[in-house]
């Protein structure tokens, strides 16, 4: 779909009779078959018969495809009796923010992250920004738009313009003691993406020297996809490091609810390691608190957790899971190694701006990046996230079950028994992780599409680590695609 055109399908539906952009923790699709304005007026129609809301906050991204769709997603609220607050152009985070702080009873995104540009979708959270996932909600919603039984309140509802960046912005400072601060020199990649705004809204206000790449929002991404996940994104932000002498670099994607970091030597950080170090300074603030992590890697989070004093709990992988067993435990940080960072001072919800505010903070008193994570990535080396595109993903993670079990003599409750294996376990919190003595990896199906996600570490042993990994695809090549490699690292 143009940014203008209009489509009259109301969206692709999947083999059992499923609208195809309706996933499991938002709404995601290429326009126009999967969405389009037709539809979007119509999701914004359920979302108000589902959730029930006097007045809605809504934001969008730089996706040329925005407006229109924002247009089409007011008109079905407000046709509805539902009163709009409209942010403007934003981050998906500065949705949950201004829902949180104007006292709104849901809030809106309309983005498609670090999808291609043809692509568009909605994040949408209820009151305080309690997520809204295929289990609390959304699925629910689909069903309306499927049916189209909508509910009638009389009365259109009123539609205002409304600036919360100012309000946002001194949030996020508030994360950071700014008196003690030192010059830094950073690198910031927006991806042409949403953060650039915010970005000079926060230089204004700090001792900082930033480096902009990519730094004008622009729908039709120059640059790329904006997604530093990919390898091939992250030369452009290494290269800038390296060149300017800087001390950190950070690059976001579309809607920056995710940022990576980069060290004083333009290496890029694997997520894993900054939970690590991000649960380590919440932990000071917050003594005894707990931390919530995901199965994925775990060992680095959990012994630096115990080390500060907190209590670490596991979560499914996802930020509807993450968010719901944040509030249920209260927990004062939370992280994936996909590079979302959850806080509870940030309504139990993902930022992409307040890691790395934290992460200069925490340069500035403790020394270089590289240091600060450095030894961590030497006592527990990961493979970072590898991608298998499969053709049966759930016989590939039965096969990879009944490969370890057999070989280690599977015992009850998940406990192996004697020889190589002593002390092995299986977790299926999600997907399976199989934990020894001095190695585990997590497999897990993608929520999306016929993938699987591998991930592997060990205790110390780099070359164990690289050994597992290459075991593991080895097991899981009989199952690729297509008959190929089927591999895509990362995602």
């Amino acid at each position: 779909m143009s940014a203008g055109g209009k489509s009259e399908t109301m969206g692709a539906l999947n083999a059992d009779g499923r609208l195809a952009a309706f996933k499991a923790y938002d709404v995601r699709g290429r326009l126009p078959d999967e969405l389009n304005e037709r539809m979007v007026e119509r999701i914004g129609r359920a979302y108000a018969t589902v959730i029930q809301p006097g007045r809605v906050v809504v934001g969008y991204d730089v996706r040329l495809s925005g407006p229109a769709l924002v247009e089409a997603l007011i008109e079905g609220l407000t046709a509805s009796g539902v009163d709009v607050q409209c942010i403007g152009l934003c981050g998906t985070e500065e949705v949950y923010f201004a829902t949180a702080h104007l006292g709104a009873d849901g809030g809106i995104m309309v983005t498609a992250s670090h999808n291609p540009k043809d692509y568009n979708g909605m994040k949408m959270v209820r009151a305080g920004s309690r997520p809204i996932s295929a289990d609390s909600g959304l699925q629910q919603i689909e069903e309306c738009v499927r049916s189209g039984h909508f509910s009638e309140r009389g009365g259109r509802g009123r539609v205002s313009d409304v600036s919360v960046r100012p309000a946002y912005v001194e949030h996020l400072l508030s994360y950071v003691r700014r008196e003690a601060l030192r010059p830094l020199k950073i690198v910031t990649n927006a991806g042409h993406g949403c953060a650039g705004p915010v970005l000079d809204a926060l230089a204004a206000e700090l001792p900082f020297e930033l480096v902009r790449l990519q730094h004008e929002p622009d729908g039709e991404f120059p640059a790329g996809v904006p997604n530093p996940l990919l390898e091939e994104n992250r030369g452009v932000t290494a290269d800038a490091v390296r060149a300017h002498g800087a001390d950190l670099g950070v690059a976001w994607d579309g809607d920056f609810d995710r940022c990576f970091l980069f060290d004083e030597h333009g290496v890029f950080i694997e997520g894993y390691y900054v939970v690590g170090l991000l649960a380590q300074m919440a932990l000071r603030e917050a003594p005894g608190g707990k931390v919530i992590y995901d199965p994925r890697l775990t060992w680095n989070t959990l012994d630096l957790v115990g080390a500060a004093g907190g209590t670490a709990v596991l979560s499914r992988s996802g930020h509807a899971f993450i968010k719901e067993k944040m509030r249920a435990v209260d927990a004062v940080y939370g992280g994936e190694m996909s590079a979302h960072h959850y806080f509870r001072r940030f309504f139990y919800c993902d930022s992409g701006m307040i890691p790395w505010l934290l992460v200069a903070q925490a340069i500035t008193e403790q020394g270089a990046l590289s240091t600060l994570v450095g030894e961590r990535m030497r006592m527990f080396p990961a493979s970072g996230e590898i991608n298998r595109r499969l053709s049966a993903p759930d016989q590939a993670l039965a096969a990879i079950v009944a490969h370890y079990q057999g070989q280690l003599g599977q015992g009850q409750g998940g406990q192996s028994k004697g020889g190589q294996g002593q002390g092995a376990m299986i977790d299926r919190t999600d997907g399976i992780s199989f934990e020894f003595a001095r190695w585990r990896f997590n497999l897990r199906t993608s929520n999306t599409e016929p993938l699987v996600r591998l991930n592997v570490e060990s205790r110390g042993d780099a070359a164990l680590m690289q050994q597992k990994t290459a075991e593991l695809l080895a097991l899981l090549e009989p199952f690729a695609a297509g008959g190929g490699t089927g591999m895509d690292r990362p995602g």
